[in-house]
């Protein structure tokens, strides 16, 4: 019997949804939020980042990811520069202000995790993040583009009819 208060999207969002609140609130006082924390964090593991590459690891939409690396350009955490070899490109990467701040808000972020998963073993918690990841990669079969012809469609009456509008 389904039951959403113990559905796996439900209990995931609710965790990530209130980690994400109290971390954000610990963000503030330093002038950024967590989708810039999650591009600053991404470039210090890995920098020379495209936009397409850092939206598909943050999960920020592109024109979302956009104008967040055009704010934190400004505030000058990340620089944009368009590599020689390929000029239709723009490589994005920590400036020195940035990588200071990120690795000043890493060891919060590690605390954050590690009261989230104080009760696990360590075993159980590499177990639980290889799963995340592998759930991850299943829901691309989800993808419109790919989506498997054997899902059933929802019954003609309860599809969302569209309105046609004028002007």
């Amino acid at each position: 019997m389904y039951r959403l208060s113990d559905a796996f999207p439900y209990l995931l969002n609710r965790v990530g949804v209130r980690m994400g609140e109290l971390f954000s609130r610990r963000l503030g006082p330093y002038g950024v939020t967590l989708s810039m924390y999650r591009v600053m964090a991404t470039l210090w593991e890995k920098g020379n980042q495209r936009l397409g590459e850092l939206s598909d690891i943050t999960s920020v939409e592109l024109s979302t990811l956009s104008r967040l690396v055009g704010a934190m350009t400004r505030k000058g955490l990340v620089s944009r520069k368009r590599p020689d070899a390929n000029a239709r490109t723009v490589e994005i990467n920590l400036t020195a202000k940035g990588r200071a701040l990120v690795e000043q808000l890493i060891p919060l972020a590690m605390l954050y995790e590690n009261v989230g998963l104080r009760s696990f073993r360590p075993d159980k918690i590499a177990e639980l993040k290889r799963d995340l990841i592998k759930v991850f990669q299943n829901l691309s079969e989800l993808d419109d583009e790919n989506r498997p012809t054997e899902l059933p469609m929802p019954p003609k009456s309860l599809r969302v009819r569209r309105v046609a509008r004028n002007g």
